[in-house]
Parts: structure tokens; C-alpha cells; sequence
């Protein structure tokens, strides 16, 4: 069961890593400074994260940058939580 575990640990790393190759690439197509911060790997944190995100647009005018850019992150949020949950033993998914 350890080597199922380990090996599901690679895969995790191997996807966020080129979830992040993938984020820094279409980040410098916009335009962007930097990609975003990295999200941490407890669903808790990003479930609380998510609460913020959620707030933010709501909070944030229609058609305005700053709902597209809260939309943004909870869309980043979202696909992280996809990958926590399916990397866990067993899988939420």
C-alpha cells in the first residue's frame, strides 16, 4: 500500500508541476509579472482559501477586473482540491 501511496506522491508532484509550467507559460502571454503564489496541499487550507476567493467576487462588481481576477483564482482553488482529493487514500473522487 506504501508503494501505491508513493507512487500516487510523484504523480501529484509531476502534475502540479507542469500545472505550474503551464500557469508561468500563459502568464507571460498575458503579460503577468509572476505566476501566482503556489496553493498548499491540505484541504482545509484551500477550502478556507476557496471561502476568501468566493467573497472577493461576490463582493466585486459585475464586468469589473477584480470579479475576473477572484474567478481566476477560485478556478486555480478548484483544480487544486480536484488533485488533493484524488491523490488521497482513497480517493474522495
Amino acid at each position: 500500500m506504501d508503494d501505491v501511496k508513493a507512487a500516487g506522491e510523484v504523480a501529484l508532484k509531476a502534475v502540479k508541476g507542469a500545472a505550474d509550467a503551464t500557469l508561468a507559460a500563459v502568464g507571460e502571454k498575458l503579460g503577468s509579472a509572476a505566476p501566482p503564489p503556489p496553493l498548499p496541499d491540505d484541504r482545509a487550507q484551500l477550502m478556507a482559501l476557496h471561502r476568501e476567493a468566493r467573497r472577493r467576487r461576490d463582493a466585486a462588481p459585475l464586468m469589473s477586473k477584480e470579479r475576473a481576477d477572484a474567478v481566476r483564482e477560485l478556478e486555480r482553488i478548484e483544480v487544486h482540491v480536484a488533485r488533493v482529493e484524488r491523490a488521497m487514500d482513497p480517493p474522495l473522487v
